[in-house]
């Protein structure tokens, strides 16, 4: 009944609008004939035109197939060669079985079939490494991959592969920190208006505003110090966690002890310690709290940089225009309106970072695995975490770039401070006032007057000046208009904008 209903819809559009039809027709041609040159832009991270922007070289380049397949292989050959070493197998296919894991000899296309069909790409990998090495010698291959598992292998080469990412990460947020560091140092005194609800508050300094900002990047460092020991961890123990099939017995020549550990726990410090990674206390199999933790301090990390471009870009509307980007010919300019200069950065910073929260989310879910091998939320981390790592680098690179050249406009920061003549610095108006008079009455008394200054376009201060109770309350002209400068009300911002800087030194 569908496709009857479906077949007279066609025939209606094709009688009304035949060039439609006609153009989806040579749409899906175009399609299927170039699917293979395009079928890899299913996504912006992959697109050849927006991939630089939601991802940077090299992080694509360290969630691709070749380097999965690569750290498999790197697995494979650390495996074998510390087996050799307490005789677990042989000397000959260890060495046989290293000259054999160069990622470059391995066919891709056959690891792609074989994946389809398997549904993992771990024994495809491990298949072609066998075939490899029993070519040099029958049945020596067969050595290889001794007493692991698919998991095994596919955890410690993710772990490896967020390493990769983390050192990337660690470095742009040294980049960041440093631009924040020289933003706040040279505005620590330059006045601005805080905003309260949107709107005007009290006068802050704008180095004081960056430096809050790099307090909480700092901060952002030292979790990622924290979480490292906790992430950087080996996974190698076998079908069920229990490395029940390192033993004397299934081993070439090696004891069950070894120094007197177990040797199957030997063989665990040995490969973690080739492979530069941390000793696992227990089998992590479906534990997937240090991957969701990775996650979700990439998602806090990310939610940083989305918090300074929300204020960027509202600083940077005309109306404000207290900060902008930084200037390059032509970008973020409208198809239209020549005069547009579009917050660009801003907008590719929120976006990622909004996604990696919401991909956060799904590696939680993935915590939920059930029992000792998972049917299901293991997958969930293949299809996320790649991306939640490519988009959280690349926000990050784009936070850099606008810090490091973000565009400070003084002169709009005193405008703006002067738009409300002197209601901005009506707290201390007050404060002032409060001594005097009693803090409750002064509020209520330069409450009125700011609505006033507002309804009949005056300052605060000629107000004050001419109002009888101030006049009685002992306060000079000159002392209201040092309570009327947006300049003497910073507060300590000085203060603790040094304070952040010099704690870091």
């Amino acid at each position: 009944m569908a496709m009857v209903k479906s077949s007279r819809l066609a025939a209606s559009i094709y009688r009304t609008q035949p060039t439609i039809l006609l153009g989806l027709a040579r749409c899906y041609m175009v399609t299927s004939v170039q699917a293979k040159r395009f079928r890899n832009m299913t996504t912006v991270i992959d697109s050849k035109i927006y991939g630089n922007v939601f991802a940077t070289p090299e992080v694509k380049a360290i969630w691709s197939d070749r380097q999965r397949t690569n750290y498999f292989l790197l697995f494979e050959a650390a495996l074998a060669k510390v087996q050799a070493e307490i005789g677990i197998i042989p000397q000959k296919a260890a060495d046989t079985i290293v000259k054999h894991c160069n990622v470059d000899d391995y066919d891709f296309d056959e690891l792609r079939k074989k994946t389809e069909l398997i549904g993992y790409p771990v024994l495809p990998v491990v298949q072609q490494l066998v075939a490899k090495v029993n070519a040099v010698e029958a049945g020596l291959g067969e050595w290889a991959h001794w007493g692991t598992t698919t998991q095994d292998l596919t955890d410690t080469a993710v772990i490896l592969q967020l390493r990769d990412t983390l050192i990337l990460v660690e470095k742009t947020l040294d980049n960041i920190i440093k631009a924040l560091r020289k933003l706040s140092e040279k505005h620590k005194a330059t006045p601005m208006a805080a905003r309260s609800n949107l709107q005007q508050a009290v006068p802050i300094s704008f180095g004081f505003k960056m430096a809050r900002l790099l307090a909480c990047f700092e901060r952002h460092k030292e979790r990622l110090a924290e979480l490292k020991p906790r992430l950087l961890v080996l996974q190698f123990s076998g079908a069920a966690g229990t490395l029940a099939t390192i033993t004397s017995a299934s081993s070439h020549n090696a004891p069950d002890m070894v120094d007197g550990i177990p040797l199957g726990l030997r063989c665990q410090i040995l490969l973690a310690a080739e492979l530069g990674l941390a000793v696992p206390e227990i089998a992590w199999h479906t534990e997937r709290d240090n991957l969701a933790e990775v996650s979700n301090y990439l998602a806090v990390l990310t939610a940083t940089c989305a918090k300074f471009a929300t204020d960027l870009k509202v600083m940077m509307q005309l109306e404000i225009g207290e900060a902008r980007e930084p200037y390059v010919p032509h970008r973020g300019s409208s198809s239209t309106m020549p005069q547009k200069r579009n917050p660009v950065g801003c907008a590719y910073i929120c976006s990622m970072a909004s996604t990696v929260r919401g991909m956060a989310s799904s590696m939680v879910e993935a915590v939920v695995a059930d029992f000792e091998r998972s049917t299901g939320p293991w997958e969930i981390e293949w299809i996320v975490l790649p991306q939640v790592c490519a988009l959280s680098q690349a926000c990050l690179e784009q936070t850099h770039y606008l810090l490091d050249g973000l565009e400070v406009d003084e002169e709009g920061m005193k405008r703006n401070l002067a738009l409300t003549k002197g209601n901005v610095v009506s707290e201390a108006v007050m404060m002032g006032l409060g001594k005097a008079i009693g803090r409750q009455y002064a509020h209520d008394l330069v409450y009125d007057l700011c609505r006033r200054a507002q309804l009949e376009d005056k300052s605060l201060l000629e107000l004050l000046c001419q109002h009888e109770t101030v006049k009685k309350a002992g306060l000079s002209e000159e002392r209201l208009a040092e309570l009327c400068d947006p300049t003497n009300y910073l507060g300590l911002s000085e203060v603790m904008v040094d304070r952040v800087l010099d704690r870091r030194v």
